[in-house]
């Protein structure tokens, strides 16, 4: 279960490309084969500032085949910004939490870097 919540929350991209608050809902599910394994929707708040870096956080509802929906906490801290015109880096760290505890040990921690060029 814990790699299958990872997996999902390390698939979502999402990042505001504004300053301010702003609200995210965001759905990742995953499948095996053609049979629905688990789904992971996000209700986050967060702020973004004019330097580029962002908070977000909320419940997660999680779905999963043949099991009774869970809720757990998720949030993210992020940067986003412009190298050149025509380049930017994103990079991010997520975490969701396990049985709804804060315990470091117990939180699924997943990261994300990457690069996008714009035509």
């Amino acid at each position: 279960m814990k790699s299958i919540i990872t997996t999902a929350v390390l698939l979502s991209i999402s990042a505001p490309s504004f300053a301010g608050p702003f609200a995210n809902i965001e759905s990742n599910a995953g499948w095996i084969g053609n049979s629905f394994s688990t789904s992971v929707t996000e209700v986050h708040g967060g702020y973004q500032f004019d330097n580029g870096f962002y908070f977000q956080g909320g419940p997660a509802f999680i779905s999963t085949s043949g099991v009774e929906g869970s809720s757990e906490y998720s949030g993210k801290v992020g940067y986003v910004g412009e190298l050149t015109e025509k380049l930017s880096v994103y990079g991010e760290v997520s975490a969701i939490t396990t049985d709804q505890e804060f315990e470091f040990e117990e939180l699924n921690l997943g990261t994300k870097v990457g690069v996008t060029y714009n035509f």
